[in-house]
């Protein structure tokens, strides 16, 4: 199949890429190719969870998880099929992974150099920002001083080696989705910044003179939120920061250098399941707010899909993503003005706050040691979760409006919607075991001494201070998997658990009339049944989409409850004992990676299994409604979708079936009070 050539920056002002990948490796080449043939002019792989958190397909973690979120990518069979006929020599990948980045870069170019390519011309980006894992999406691996080691080695290595690849890319977009400002935003990804260019120039692997090349190559990712002059002004502070931090701290001179780059994802957590035909204006204001202003202009630009509130997107509604962005870029004369804000003293007055606001907030960071240090004490994930929490109370109270769902909320039956069964992509169970049965297969086939050796050799590197690419880029060659590199790596480095951030944050505002009569509820059963009730807010699988857990925790614990919150990557078997350990009223799971049907009637048949049948399970995530109606037959009480946006009355929901499951009547006024 013929491909496109990459124009020049005068026919394509960014890269277009859709963020794609799901099934096994062969579904997603299809899929890949089947984008570049409609125009598409890079590519943006999407990897399951399994493979960003360096977990094989047969692990007991990876139940569920095989091929929902994204590709499976096991070995480097895996990534020969998953770019089986695409040039990489002549394509601009980004790859969405970060704790095992450099496993995956290093498939990827040892695929390369079985194709013959120049590894030297070899362009795109591996996001492999840890900082913001720990703060939003949650697949790190390693504690956070080797997880920088690695990020270092790659830096170090792609400056000579790889010269056109961006080694990091540093993602401000799930701090918004976390509940970070605009101010939030800027100045965390600037303080994760500091700190890889602060480890880079203190490991001493890059000589002095080249440290432009270094500062080139970082690239940032950002969110495009709905309020589009606050998204634009956004852009515009983030390059006017980055141009000072570079010149300043670092004392790079060459203005190329220094040049802002970055890509962005309109933001797919303000789409909604609610009348979900708003998303596509909404993605179409949030593209403009990062294009419009040529001297802040994004380089590469991806759309999320008008349904992902519902599910996996289909190859149609990436499609209608795409041509978005063409009809911006190549019907309308949008492009073809100099910066259309300069001068604008209403731009200019905002840029100036938010330039303001996120200096003193870089200030504070680097008081107390850097982003790191600030991810190990829990401030940054605590703010975050205060700032979401408080950003759901004007969502709630209506001070924030959002069509569809808190105004406005009448409406038509809708004929996108009208077969949800169809309307959005559903997995074959069947790719699990497949790939299940792969992975044993490469293994038993493939020459295990050779595999050994590259290990050893690993461990060897992960011990001394070496570069670990080298290594990495042997095991890859030698047919090792990526539970494999990711468990000698883990043995060395250990695992780390971050702070939740629930603690520290507080809900937001005053108590409203509707969580004063929830907490009423709460008091009153908790004293029918012999104490306080007890909810258990778990993640089950490798899920590490934590926003919605916590904001539920931190709302139950304002309602009255005691929460027992562990946070992320929780297996059933831990949940349930848990739960038995905690003696627990009620356990509610948060999940959004799609593996709803193979983790909670796991976590359903372990609590059967310790007595506690008794113990109602409430649900939430991205849920279709056929999957929903399944869980319910199976045992679970309630299931909550991103429709259910009221989080008191989802505190009254949880109330309800605890009452129900001991036996107690719908409200404690009807209780006949015990003598005295």
């Amino acid at each position: 199949m013929p491909f496109p050539q990459t124009p020049d920056e005068r026919d394509r002002p960014w890269v277009m890429r859709t963020y794609a990948g799901h099934s096994s490796p062969a579904e997603s080449n299809a899929l890949y190719r089947r984008n570049l043939a409609k125009g598409q002019t890079g590519l943006s792989v999407a990897f399951d969870l399994p493979t960003q958190t360096g977990y094989d397909p047969d692990d007991e973690l990876a139940r569920g998880e095989v091929g929902k979120v994204g590709v499976p990518v096991t070995h480097i069979g895996d990534m020969r099929a998953l770019f089986d006929g695409i040039p990489l020599d002549e394509m601009n990948t980004s790859m969405t992974i970060n704790a095992t980045a450099m496993w995956l870069l290093a498939l990827y170019q040892a695929v390369a150099e079985e194709h013959g390519h120049d590894v030297s011309k070899l362009a795109g980006t591996t996001q492999n920002d840890i900082i913001k894992e720990y703060l939003s999406r949650g697949t790190y691996v390693f504690p956070p001083a080797p997880s920088m080691r690695l990020i270092t080695d790659m830096v170090a290595y792609t400056v000579t080696t790889m010269p056109k690849w961006n080694p990091t890319n540093i993602c401000s977009y799930h701090l918004q989705e976390a509940g970070a400002t605009p101010v939030q935003e800027i100045a965390y990804a600037m303080s994760t910044a500091i700190a890889v260019l602060d480890s880079v120039r203190d490991s001493g692997q890059v000589p002095q003179e080249r440290f432009g090349e270094v500062v080139a190559r970082i690239s940032f990712f950002v969110n495009a939120g709905v309020r589009f002059v606050e998204e634009m002004c956004k852009m515009r502070a983030f390059t006017q920061l980055w141009d000072e931090l570079t010149k300043e701290r670092y004392g790079v001179e060459d203005p190329k250098h220094r040049r802002f780059r970055y890509g962005v994802q309109v933001n797919s957590l303000g789409l909604t399941e609610a009348q979900p035909e708003n998303n596509v204006q909404r993605i179409v204001l949030e593209m403009l707010a990062v294009t419009l202003s040529k001297d802040a202009r994004a380089r590469a630009v991806q759309l999320p899909a008008w349904n992902e509130a519902l599910g996996l997107p289909r190859p149609w509604d990436q499609q209608w993503s795409l041509r978005l962005q063409q009809v911006l870029a190549y019907e309308t004369d949008l492009l073809e003005y100099d910066d259309l804000f300069t001068g604008s003293v209403v731009v200019e007055k905002k840029v100036a706050e938010l330039v303001e606001g996120a200096r003193a907030e870089i200030a504070r960071v680097q008081e107390m040691g850097g982003a790191v240090a600030a991810v190990e004490s829990g401030y940054m994930k605590g703010e975050l979760v205060a700032s979401l929490a408080e950003r759901r109370r004007r969502m709630e109270s209506g001070e924030d409006v959002v069509v569809g769902v808190n105004k406005f909320d009448t409406t038509e039956p809708n004929p996108l919607t009208a077969d949800l069964d169809t309307a959005i992509m559903v997995v074959d169970p069947a790719v699990e075991a497949a790939a299940q049965e792969a992975v044993r297969t490469w293994r038993a086939e493939r020459d295990q001494a050779a595999a050994d050796r590259a290990l050893d050799a690993l461990r060897q590197a992960a011990g001394d201070d070496v570069n670990l690419m080298p290594a990495t880029l042997e095991c890859a060659r030698a047919g090792v998997t990526t539970g494999e590199w990711a468990g000698v790596l883990r043995e060395v480095f250990g695992e780390y658990r971050a702070p939740t951030g629930v603690a520290a944050a507080t809900g937001g505002g005053e108590a409203d009339e509707t969580l004063t009569e929830v907490r009423e509820r709460v008091r009153a059963t908790g004293e029918e049944l012999g104490g306080r009730l007890r909810f258990l807010v778990g993640k089950p699988g490798l899920d590490g989409h934590s926003n919605g857990a916590e904001q539920i925790a931190v709302r139950a614990r304002d309602a009255g409850f005691e929460v027992i919150y562990q946070g992320i990557r929780l297996t059933p078997a831990q949940i349930v004992s848990a739960a038995v350990e905690e003696d627990v009223h009620v356990v509610g799971l948060s999940v959004l990676s799609g593996s709803h049907l193979q983790v909670v009637p796991a976590v359903l048949q372990g609590l059967r299994e310790a007595g506690l049948d008794d113990v109602p399970v409430v649900v939430g995530g991205i849920i279709p409604d056929s999957d929903a109606r399944r869980l319910r037959e199976q045992g679970v009480a309630r299931v909550f979708t991103p429709k259910d946006f009221g989080l008191n009355d989802i505190m009254g929901q949880v109330v309800d079936v605890v009452r129900e499951a001991n036996g107690l009547p719908a409200h404690p006024r009807e209780q006949v009070p015990a003598p005295a």
